[in-house]
């Protein structure tokens, strides 16, 4: 670790490398998990899916310490109007990099494919009755957390889950991420846990390396607590971790 700070009640943790950041927040998300599961039967997770993830959900994966039969799993956004087997798909996406790579005991995802306010409705059932104890998330070019865009954010959300549409700075994240190749392919709307859901979590792990990101981190740790920067709410939280990589750190 190349340095440690506060801002507020935010723990900063900057790393020289992408692949060093995703290797500590993996082993402190790790023994996180060890500590819920001591003293419950069950882990409760809501895990983000973009390549900002990918060195995180690896270390997951290589795990040889979690009960995986004891976590639930949750994903915290999903398009609307994609098929359910679309490869963009978030679920898909974390199908691919852990969902099917570990046993976990239980995995509940957004359905795309249902209608939007019945599943909003079913979602937020779920996570009411099985609250998170840990959330595994990263940071948007436009500052968004899940698909809270700030034209959407609302740090005081009454619902657990809503349909939001998307604004171009999202969108257009989705094709540098080269996840669609024009943005005309990008869909419109999306599901998305909202902030408070998000943040209800007893521990939160915010990953979030390269210099695309750069701008958002600054405004997330040294600007306004203010839904136009929807990130900024995690210098509230009580326990949450934001882990940088020497790229996403380089306006701090």
């Amino acid at each position: 670790m190349e340095k440690e700070f506060t801002a507020d009640a935010l723990r900063v943790r900057v790393y020289r490398t992408r692949a060093g950041m995703g290797a500590a927040a993996a082993a402190d998300i790790e023994a996180a998990v060890l500590e819920v599961l001591a003293e419950k039967d069950f882990c409760n997770m809501i895990f983000a899916a973009a390549p900002s993830q990918n060195e995180v959900l690896a270390g997951l994966a290589g795990s040889k310490t979690i009960d995986w039969a004891r976590i639930r799993a949750f994903h915290m956004d999903e398009y609307l109007g994609l098929s359910p087997d679309a490869p963009q798909g978030f679920a898909n996406f974390l199908r691919r990099a852990l969902f099917d790579r570990v046993p976990l005991g239980e995995v509940r995802c957004l359905d795309c494919a249902a209608e939007p306010e019945a599943e909003c409705r079913r979602y937020a059932a779920l996570l009411a009755e099985y609250p998170p104890d840990i959330t595994v998330m990263g940071i948007g070019e436009n500052g968004h957390i899940a698909f809270n865009d700030p034209h959407e954010a609302r740090f005081d959300d009454p619902a657990a889950v809503k349909a939001v549409t998307l604004d171009e700075v999202c969108r257009m994240q989705q094709v540098h991420d080269g996840c669609f190749p024009r943005l005309s392919d990008v869909p419109r709307m999306a599901l998305t846990l909202t902030v408070p859901a998000l943040t209800a979590a007893k521990r939160v792990f915010c990953v979030v390396p390269a210099a695309s990101k750069a701008r958002a981190v600054r405004d997330t740790v040294t600007g306004p607590v203010s839904e136009a920067c929807p990130a900024s709410v995690l210098r509230h939280h009580e326990n949450a971790v934001l882990y940088l990589d020497a790229d996403s750190a380089s306006l701090l």
